[in-house]
């Protein structure tokens, strides 16, 4: 293992993207990439909803994590996330045989929150909007030495991420597709995003996040970090609620010329049915985000167009009411 690799101050790389790949197909097969027929196009849509964890978090956990030596893994792991990265550190943690504390929010959604629990992690909850996460982790670090994992601001998390689009990749090429040319990617912190990029830099990459918690596409039109402001609106999107986008994640998806694009509660909803009705999978709100620009004809459909399905922990009496049921 080259040392660059695994220097904890090293930038992601597209190497360390393939490195990934190459440990989570050990662990885990490839999640399905399903078509679906737009408007007499056809679009690829990655199903990391059916992961083990309901989420493409496994991924960057099991880089992170499985990377660690055995004085870290001594000391256990602390993380923080509203559900998705939660569930993927706990999974890494109790396969690995480590201790996982997660921070939640108090008003995460159950589902994420038990199975979380399940998972074998001590759960600490706090208020979003009024205390930090990243404080709280840090004190429990100081106290009992554990290693922080942080959801997208970590090169391992970034790369783990981008080990998506590499499978894509093989997918595409074993059913002669050819490459991919734009990937749509649901964006809170944008980890998943950046490391796409990353995993196909010939792709145009397009990152998507629910209105009023647009903060990396302000970010990537202003050019720095642009903070969620006070008081922002209300969105089923748990997953995406950042307040605060990373430069890493940030600088990589400027320098790959991404565009950014918002899309409205309505339309979200709207790509949950879609996903369900065509495709019979469950997309949470914040995993539907770019079927949702898609469909909403806010993105322009392009062949070998790659759309992602990032999570599907969505709670049951929540989903039914969307769909219908």
């Amino acid at each position: 293992m080259h040392a660059q690799l695994i220097d904890p101050k090293r930038k992601a790389s597209r190497e360390g993207v393939q490195r990934a790949a190459h440990k989570i197909a050990k662990i885990l097969p490839p999640t399905p990439l399903l078509p679906i027929e737009i408007d007499g196009r056809t679009i690829w849509c990655k199903a990391e909803c059916l992961q083990p964890i309901g989420a493409f978090k496994i991924r960057g956990a099991w880089h992170r994590l499985s990377d660690l030596n055995d004085g870290e893994k001594a000391k256990g792991v602390v993380a923080f996330s509203s559900g998705n990265h939660a569930q993927g550190v706990a999974w890494a943690a109790k396969k690995l045989g480590l201790s996982a504390t997660i921070i939640m929010p108090e008003n995460a959604p159950s589902a994420k929150m038990d199975n979380t629990a399940a998972l074998g992690a001590s759960i600490i909850t706090y208020d979003r909007m009024t205390e930090s996460r990243e404080e709280i982790a840090e004190q429990i670090s100081k106290d009992t030495g554990a290693i922080i994992v942080p959801s997208f601001d970590d090169p391992w998390i970034i790369e783990g991420q981008g080990s998506a689009m590499i499978e894509v990749s093989a997918q595409l090429s074993a059913m002669g597709e050819g490459i991919i040319t734009h990937i749509v990617a649901c964006c809170g912190g944008g980890g998943l995003a950046s490391g796409s990029a990353l995993a196909q830099p010939d792709a145009h990459i397009i990152i998507v996040e629910p209105e009023g918690w647009d903060d990396m596409g302000h970010s990537l039109r202003a050019g720095h970090v642009i903070p969620i402001g006070d008081n922002p609106p209300y969105t089923a999107c748990d997953a995406l609620q950042t307040l605060r986008v990373s430069d890493r994640t940030l600088d990589i998806l400027k320098e790959c010329n991404a565009d950014a694009i918002s899309v409205s509660e309505t339309e979200i909803e709207d790509a949950m049915r879609l996903a369900y009705d065509k495709l019979r999978v469950i997309v949470e709100p914040g995993g539907a985000v770019a079927l949702a620009a898609v469909i909403a004809n806010k993105v322009e459909i392009i062949d070998n167009m790659v759309v992602t399905l990032s999570g599907g922990n969505v709670d049951a009496h929540h989903f039914a009411k969307v769909i219908g049921a």
